[in-house]
């Protein structure tokens, strides 16, 4: 036991530093005064935010990036709803964070106190544990718990309450030894048996997802997927698992996929899911494999035994996390003959072909196929992009190659809002890195206040503004489904570069192509968090359709 008694708020911010938490993200209240005191003194580096759902999405992000849970404070009550969204990201996406929460006064509960939530009830469905500490002695075993929880099997949130009184109360705790994520390890004999069905396929494709990812296990499977001239697809916002340029790179299970791509997996003979679930969006709706006996023979690799079998039945099932899964690969070798190496070639011809942003016209004098082509050349390739929810993040996932692990921040949730946080947490904790958020004009406002947080923390992030005036993927649906009948889907819009000088950043407006690549040059020279808007024909809804066309589309066939 420790010699000396601490304070409820000590004790848990001796546990944070014990557990390698270098950096947290919070909204301050007064029900965790104790821990804001003792963060005084803590090697923690703290981020002042503007709003919890912000602080949350910044503590998700850097849990993204580091593999490591990130940490969030939050007060009781509206302080903890407003963090949700960010618990149901990091819960979907497979983040490790740890959310911790202001709580009433032990001896208030069940009253309806002010600011009272159960919060075991409210955040019960989306995060992995959700509890409540009631003695501050057991502060370092349930905070050791938590990390291992965020961080083990499938990762995820985490939600911590902390009741006000308990945090002031002295006690005295031994300090918990630091957490190692369990590791899982593939079986020899399931190795064996992986190079069987490698051996005896027509028509392999390799389908990477999820996380627990690293840069080594990266490279590991690239060599891998050398060796074996393997076609290599990445999940709906996980292009970053695999280089864009390398020969074996065939695209992504996304929205508005490559038909090419869809082919390619329906022909397969042998499917090689790693580290994904294949859920909604990359299965196409779940018509991509069939539920539960998929047609093609699937070998699925998940860290989590629980999501082996929950919807697809794999011939060959793998318990094991990408890290020591792709270690076990090396020693897998393949078969003298490749027949499917030159599909594999067609394939990555394929994807160059789909991802070109100068074949793209589109309405209006702004022509994004070129803003995209010019980003490609310009900015460095290991720049963090990111992005929210809507049509515009189509320009990223579809014309921005990604080469490096760790340089997409992309909510597999679907959550708007999200772009502008991320990039503020990747910058707070790689500030060496060019990071850049991509946003439409619904999708900023959502979080668009924590532009103030980049201007108090220095951090020049660049966002480029998508200004379309509309929620634009809900007018797309709209058209298709009630043509003509527009309700509730139509946004007026602020200036947003004065925005950006309002709070002190760099501001600038673009409506013409010609217009984009000086502000992008004088953007990136200020030093400062920049935002170009930049004014979208409203029919631009998609890089190749429009909105005219789907709404004639969809009365031709009401007709």
């Amino acid at each position: 036991m420790s010699s000396h008694a601490r304070t409820g708020g000590q004790i848990l911010v001796d546990q944070l530093v014990r557990h390698g938490a270098d950096h947290l993200f919070c909204v301050p209240g007064e029900s965790f005064l104790a821990v804001l005191d003792a963060l005084h003194d803590a090697a923690i580096a703290v981020t002042v935010c503007r709003q919890e759902g912000g602080a949350a999405m910044m503590a998700e992000a850097a849990g993204k990036l580091t593999g490591r849970p990130g940490i969030c404070f939050v007060t009781r009550g509206p302080g903890a709803t407003n963090a949700s969204p960010g618990v149901h990201i990091a819960r979907q996406d497979s983040t490790p964070m740890i959310l911790f929460v202001g709580q009433i006064e032990r001896g208030a509960r069940e009253r309806e106190a002010f600011q009272e939530l159960d919060y075991r009830a409210v955040f019960g469905s989306i995060a992995k544990w959700a509890t409540e500490i009631d003695d501050p002695a057991r502060i370092p075993e349930i905070v050791s718990r938590a990390f291992q929880v965020a961080t083990s099997g499938r990762p995820g949130p985490v939600v911590i309450a902390l009741p006000e009184d308990m945090l002031v109360e002295m006690a005295v705790a031994e300090d918990a030894p630091p957490f190692a994520p369990v590791e899982t390890h593939p079986g020899l004999t399931q190795m064996a048996e992986l190079q069987k069905l490698l051996w005896g396929a027509r028509r392999p494709v390799a389908v990477l997802g999820g996380s627990r990812w690293s840069p080594r296990a990266v490279e590991r499977f690239t060599r891998f997927a050398e060796r074996f001239e393997l076609p290599v697809l990445c999940s709906f916002r996980r292009q970053m698992l695999f280089s864009h340029d390398h020969r074996c790179y065939a695209g992504d299970l996304g929205l508005g996929v490559n038909p090419a791509i869809l082919k390619l997996v329906e022909e397969s003979d042998l499917v090689l899911l790693v580290g994904g679930r294949l859920s909604e969006v990359p299965s196409q709706g779940y018509e991509l494999l069939g539920i539960p006996a998929p047609r093609q023979t699937l070998v699925h690799v998940h860290p989590d035994p629980d999501e082996l079998g929950r919807v697809y039945r794999a011939h060959l099932p793998i318990n094991a996390a990408p890290n020591a899964f792709t270690a076990a690969l090396e020693g897998v070798q393949p078969p003298a003959e490749l027949p499917w190496a030159g599909g594999t070639r067609a394939a990555h011809e394929s994807y160059r072909a789909w991802s070109d942003p100068t074949r793209i016209r589109t309405p209006g004098a702004l022509q994004m196929g070129q803003v995209m082509a010019h980003l490609r050349e310009t900015l460095p390739s290991d720049a963090i992009l990111c992005n929210g929810a809507g049509n515009f993040a189509t320009w990223i996932h579809r014309f921005w190659p990604f080469r490096h692990y760790g340089t997409q921040l992309a909510p597999t949730s679907g959550s708007m809002g999200y772009g502008v946080p991320a990039a503020i947490g990747a910058k707070r904790i790689r500030p060496e890195s060019t990071v850049v958020v991509f946003a439409g004009d619904g999708d900023f406002l959502m979080n668009g206040q924590e532009f103030a947080t980049a201007v108090q923390y220095d951090l020049p992030v660049l966002v480029v503004l998508l200004d379309n005036g509309m929620y634009g993927t809900i007018r797309m649906h709209q058209e298709r489904a009630y043509p003509g009948r527009v309700s509730a889907t139509a946004l007026k819009n602020p200036d947003f570069a004065a925005y950006a000088r309002a709070f002190g950043g760099h501001g600038e407006r673009v409506e013409r192509t010609e217009e984009f690549a000086p502000a992008l040059e004088r953007a990136l020279a200020s030093g400062k968090p920049a935002i170009l808007h930049c004014l979208i024909d409203p029919e631009t809804i998609t890089p190749t359709t429009t909105l005219t066309a789907i709404r004639d589309k969809a009365r031709a066939a009401q007709a």
